[in-house]
């Protein structure tokens, strides 16, 4: 079993809204940056958002910047991924991880910094 479970996948219409949920089973998820992670058919992998341990950094891809919101709940253990306006463009399996980083105001872009993965949820928008 993945030491990151992501739930909230889905089918969408165009304009709809979608939360997406990262839960860690096996550690403390708040000592971690975590990073929401998509990946389309026929594509790498991408960063669409990820929050420093301290929850007070975040940072957002181009394509989302206004529509996503990422926060954490460490009273849960859980950080979210809030997602509006939804595009078709926004298909594809959204992926957690988590990083146990050196500079707790850090999150990175970089798929190798996370330590650990989840196995993905699906997200599809209807045109």
């Amino acid at each position: 079993q993945s030491p990151l479970v992501e739930s909230g996948g889905g089918l969408v219409q165009s304009g709809g809204s979608l939360r997406l949920s990262c839960a860690a089973s096996e550690f403390t998820l708040k000592y971690y940056s975590v990073g929401w992670f998509r990946q389309a058919p026929g594509k790498e992998r991408e960063l669409v958002s990820c929050i420093t341990s301290s929850g007070a950094g975040t940072n957002y891809s181009d394509s989302v910047k206004g529509r996503f919101t990422i926060s954490r709940d460490n009273v849960i253990n859980t950080v979210d991924l809030q997602m509006d306006s939804l595009k078709p463009e926004d298909t594809a399996v959204y992926y957690c991880a988590a990083d146990l980083p050196f500079n707790v105001n850090k999150c990175y872009a970089e798929q190798k910094e996370y330590d650990f993965w989840g196995q993905g949820t699906q997200v599809t928008v209807s045109s």
